[in-house]
């Protein structure tokens, strides 16, 4: 039994220190609002150290904001991680205006919305199994105010003084 258990823990070693992909969120843009709710596109770069291209199985989000979750959700098959490589995915994210409307007290005197998305690539890698690489980004929404509307998002110079102090 004492080789058997040195050989599990052989392997268990060897699987543990064996490179994994590794991805992260670059940026995430406010990409457009209609009848259904608030799209957020979150581009995420992922690096794959293996020579053959890995199937993504799905990709698992959650938005939140003031510590609740506002949306959350899976996107499967986004497609697959290029082998001996970097590959650029494009995730969108809708959040339906109903969990908007319950954001109102979040706003506030800063005019904005603090956001934390979170989101797991799950893949699945022979010999370790399914694998969640964990990421997370915060990130806030500007909201527009009457005077953006009327200035077409500029402002004045004593707007940019005050910034820059």
């Amino acid at each position: 039994m004492e080789i058997l258990e040195q050989a599990k823990n052989y392997v268990a070693g060897k699987v543990a220190n064996m490179p994994k992909p590794e991805a992260d969120i670059t940026d995430v843009d406010f990409k457009g609002f209609g009848l259904d709710g608030i799209t957020l596109l979150a581009k995420i770069s992922i690096t794959n150290p293996y020579s053959v291209p890995i199937p993504i199985g799905e990709i698992a989000y959650a938005v939140k904001s003031a510590d609740r979750c506002i949306v959350s959700g899976t996107i499967p098959d986004p497609g697959s991680i290029k082998g001996n490589g970097d590959t650029m995915l494009e995730v969108t994210v809708k959040v339906p205006h109903g969990a908007m409307v319950s954001l109102i007290r979040d706003v506030g005197g800063d005019w904005d919305i603090d956001y934390v998305l979170e989101l797991g690539l799950i893949i699945d890698l022979p010999v370790i199994g399914n694998f969640t690489i964990p990421m997370s980004y915060k990130g806030e929404m500007k909201l527009p105010t009457f005077a953006d509307f009327f200035r077409g998002g500029k402002s004045t110079p004593e707007e940019e003084e005050a910034v820059c102090k």
